[in-house]
């Protein structure tokens, strides 16, 4: 199925074999540039009624450098909403203004309701607690930059599996792969949702639900970090009973890790990892969020060129 025109709204919107197709783009980027000026004359609209800090910056500078520009805003108090504007209305007015939205908003859902109005491609950048497909895309694809694969890996996903979007999105991005295992490690208040349990089983991940990292950290060959989603929370009370519940620290992983494990997370991070692991060996999320960009760009190439 061609990638031109179609809307991003879950990372189960794409097979294996679109993946693949998508991260040899991204590896083409990556070594070769991009020649010309492939979107010279194509606008992407950034809707983000919630804030962002690498999903937009990586979008814009990605259509940047494919020659395009992009238009958008950062909060729903520099729109017309804060008048009165529907939600609807404003979907249709940047689909008038752009020819391909990214948006972002605090509602599960949004993104879909947004592509059934707009005529050109939506790409959800994360929607409530539910979706967060593109983040989805270049977690595999790093892996599969730095590790060759997913395939035969045994990963660990800790942290608010419950609230967490990218993590829900990275969870469901696995089945398209053939993991050893899959942990799923988090407090019992922050576990994984039950329709993403129930998509993974049925997708044929082989997973296992844990409380703690140490007795399986020795396993893993990726550990993926997510922090705790506190504005997710409907009751501040629940959150501040998990909070601080788990911190990654560079003597577990020393004492505890393969050398080789690999350390991702999707940032912000706040306190659930180390400051100390940032220089070490294990970390690799900064890699991560710079294989955004090439990633992207090789996304709103295929939706758009």
């Amino acid at each position: 199925m061609s990638f031109r025109g179609r809307d991003v709204l879950t990372i189960l919107d794409f097979e294996r074999g679109e993946l693949e197709e998508l991260f040899e783009e991204a590896d083409v980027i990556r070594k070769r540039g991009v020649s010309g000026r492939p979107l010279e004359g194509k606008i992407m609209a950034l809707a983000f009624f919630e804030p962002s800090t690498r999903t937009r910056l990586s979008f814009e500078t990605a259509m940047k450098r494919l020659g395009g520009e992009a238009i958008g805003f950062t909060s729903e108090e520099a729109i017309s909403v804060a008048k009165g504007e529907s939600y609807v209305d404003t979907v249709r007015m940047l689909d008038a203004y752009s020819d391909v939205i990214v948006i972002r908003h605090k509602y599960d859902g949004a993104a879909k309701l947004a592509a059934e109005i707009a005529r050109n491609p939506v790409i959800n950048a994360g929607d409530g607690k539910q979706h967060h497909p593109t983040q989805a895309m270049i977690d595999l694809y790093t892996i599969r930059t730095l590790l060759g694969g997913v395939d035969g890996l045994t990963v660990g996903v800790l942290g608010d599996l419950k609230y967490g979007r990218a993590a829900s999105s990275f969870i469901l991005g696995l089945t398209h792969y053939k993991p050893r295992l899959v942990y799923l490690i988090s407090p019992p208040q922050l576990a994984a949702r039950r329709e993403v349990l129930d998509q993974a089983r049925e997708r044929g991940l082989p997973y296992k639900e844990v409380n703690s990292l140490e007795e399986v950290i020795g396993e893993l060959d990726v550990l993926y970090v997510t922090r705790i989603q506190k504005e997710r929370f409907p009751d501040p009370e629940e959150y501040e009973k998990v909070r601080g519940a788990y911190v990654v620290t560079l003597e577990l992983l020393q004492r505890r890790a393969k050398r080789e494990l690999k350390v991702l997370h999707p940032l912000p991070k706040v306190d659930e990892i180390e400051p100390r692991v940032d220089e070490s060996r294990f970390a690799s999320y900064y890699e991560q969020a710079r294989l955004g960009v090439p990633l992207r760009q090789a996304l709103l190439l295929k939706l758009l060129g």
